[in-house]
């Protein structure tokens, strides 16, 4: 053996010792439990709404109440877009104010949640569909901190982030979502934060309580696919037709809920809550797998 094939060879054999041990690491801190955490996709809206109390937070925690304290939670955030795939691997994520205009209340609130590097690893080794770095320069966005300052305010659950590779269409992300399943098994909360109907150049704030027609008729026809398991036409959201082009104009926030859905199981129950459109073009339609 010459030795650039030696060097190549003890390369390979410390990449899979790593990915070994961070499989092992996992498999003793996130045991596999009897009982299947269920998985979400919640519509998360206004950033205001980690700092107000309102029906959305007031169904945010409904939604959660009867399932137990999860030993880590994973999201998949819409404001976190990249090329390629990344996982949050830092000890402490900072939190991200990654928005402007609101009150200095909003700015000032923190989500002190720690990290969890041995999860982050896990991630990163059982995803196969594509290479997943570790990143230790992002935090916790808004869509991730927003909701869960409300549902768990003690901020004493490990959080990570997965981003959206926005150049993949999604059918390659639901497949991605996948390979995440098998931290429900071990006692994670795995969630998509987005929003299904989201056309912010088309919000109108004389319409607080209710959505436009094409905001409607793509809510309803987005939860009857849902409701049906039938997964398949939600994957190119372009072919649903004019309507669908008005509420996705970019994918960034329903991406995350092909993530969410993809983890259903075969026959498993599927809820829906805060199903309401507010501002014309946006719904806060939330769903619960399991």
């Amino acid at each position: 053996m010459n030795r650039k094939d030696f060097i190549t060879g003890m390369a390979a054999t410390g990449t899979v010792l790593a990915m070994g041990q961070s499989l092992q690491a996992i498999a003793d801190s996130f045991p596999i439990e009897d009982r299947l955490m269920p998985a979400y996709f919640i519509g998360h809206g206004s950033p205001m709404n980690a700092i107000e109390e309102n029906e959305f937070v007031a169904g945010w925690r409904t939604a959660v109440k009867d399932i137990p304290k999860p030993k880590a939670i994973v999201c998949v955030s819409a404001h976190w877009l990249t090329r390629g795939t990344m996982v949050t691997a830092m000890k402490q994520p900072k939190t991200i104010h990654d928005f402007g205009g609101f009150p200095k209340q909003l700015f000032d609130a923190q989500y002190p949640a720690p990290g969890e590097p041995s999860l982050a690893e896990y991630v990163r080794d059982t995803v196969k569909g594509t290479a997943v770095g570790l990143d230790n320069a992002w935090g916790l966005d808004h869509g991730t901190w927003s909701i869960l300052k409300p549902i768990y305010p003690q901020a004493d659950i490990p959080v990570l982030q997965v981003s959206i590779d926005i150049a993949k269409p999604g059918k390659w992300h639901y497949e991605i979502g996948k390979e995440l399943a098998d931290l429900r098994r071990r006692g994670i909360l795995v969630i998509g934060s987005g929003n299904m109907v989201h056309n912010l150049g088309m919000i109108n704030f004389k319409l607080p309580q209710q959505g436009f027609d094409w905001a409607t008729e793509m809510n309803d026809l987005f939860k009857q696919h849902v409701i049906s398991g039938n997964h398949t036409p939600l994957l190119d959201y372009n072919a649903l037709g004019k309507a669908a082009k008005l509420a996705i104009p970019t994918p960034d926030h329903y991406y995350p809920l092909l993530y969410a859905l993809a983890l259903q199981g075969r026959d498993e129950k599927v809820s829906i809550f805060n199903d309401k459109a507010v501002m014309g073009s946006l719904t806060m339609t939330s769903v619960r797998i399991g």
